[in-house]
């Protein structure tokens, strides 16, 4: 059996990259750390560092049991914690990592509504991609995590929730809004499909893993998108299609965090964006993680105030 000491010493050589770094963060002595490593190829069998230059990186088993490592440490963490809140050594506490518009938006109303019935409960925020979110919520660094994803064809592309031990609650079925300038001349619509009329047009897109929506709906419609701006903060996409300097797709969150006062926007027929709340491992979860997602789910559907 692996021993959770050296798992740790092989996480954090992985994290800081030196075995001096991981010393010093685990505030042990440098032979201590090299020592572990040692024990540790020894339990495994194999290789797990070798020597480059004057320091030593990860072989590629090493990378491996290390990314699993960082998953077994985290867990162990949160079942101390909630082993801790369940005896009443500690209050209750919720790690959330998500993107921007479901932080400023369904999160701040769940968590009001679940502070005035359980006051108890300590929330912690962490902002994040979804791929980013879901490497955390892996790893045992936050609780749940809130993911989008986008609709093709009917199915969800790319779903995140795919990953083993991940489950998921739908918590949003949302509409994908066509954002131009208010004061923008709307192109006369062409027979089919809406994007049609903006083939000529500059787009705004957002990171390669977003603009992969906007890119198939374009195709769709029958063009390859002239993208003139890469940005996935949704207050510049904005206000660069107000000053008419190019055309978005945007959810509807997005426009319900902040919208720009000099757009318009058109739902597009049949795009669509789910928005998702990961957690890990087998139900039920903590007492404390499911009514917060009781609250985001209540306050999706309307039944609390965004």
């Amino acid at each position: 059996m692996l021993d959770v000491t050296r798992l740790r010493v092989l996480a954090a050589v992985a994290r800081h990259g030196s075995v001096t770094a991981a010393a010093k963060s685990l505030n042990y002595a440098q032979p201590s750390v090299s020592h572990h490593l040692a024990r540790l190829e020894a339990e495994t069998g194999t290789r797990l560092v070798e020597r480059s230059g004057r320091g030593i990186k990860l072989t590629d088993a090493g990378r491996l049991l290390a990314g699993r490592a960082e998953e077994i440490l985290g867990r162990l963490d949160a079942a101390e914690q909630e082993l801790a809140a369940h005896v009443g050594q500690r209050e209750e506490r919720i790690r959330v990592a998500g993107f921007p518009s479901a932080l400023a938006t369904m999160v701040p109303a769940a968590a009001a509504r679940l502070h005035a019935e359980h006051p108890g409960v300590e929330l912690l925020l962490a902002e994040a991609e979804p791929q980013g979110a879901l490497r955390m919520l892996r790893a045992g660094r936050v609780d749940v995590a809130l993911v989008f994803s986008y609709l093709q064809q009917g199915t969800a592309a790319g779903q995140p929730a795919d990953e083993e031990g991940v489950r998921s609650r739908l918590l949003l079925d949302e509409p994908v809004h066509l954002v131009t300038g208010a004061g923008a001349t709307v192109p006369p619509r062409t027979a089919g499909n809406r994007l049609a009329s903006y083939t000529g047009h500059r787009w705004i897109a957002g990171c390669e893993r977003c603009r992969t929506h906007l890119i198939w709906q374009c195709e769709r419609a029958g063009f390859t998108p002239q993208i003139a701006f890469t940005t996935d903060d949704v207050l510049v996409a904005q206000a660069l299609a107000a000053s008419g300097l190019g055309v978005a797709l945007l959810p509807d969150l997005a426009l319900r965090a902040a919208r720009h006062p000099g757009v318009r926007t058109e739902p597009l027929p049949g795009a669509r964006r789910q928005v998702l709340a990961l957690t890990y491992g087998e139900p039920p979860g903590p007492p404390a993680v499911e009514r917060l997602l009781d609250a985001l789910t209540e306050t999706a559907e309307g039944k609390a105030a965004l």
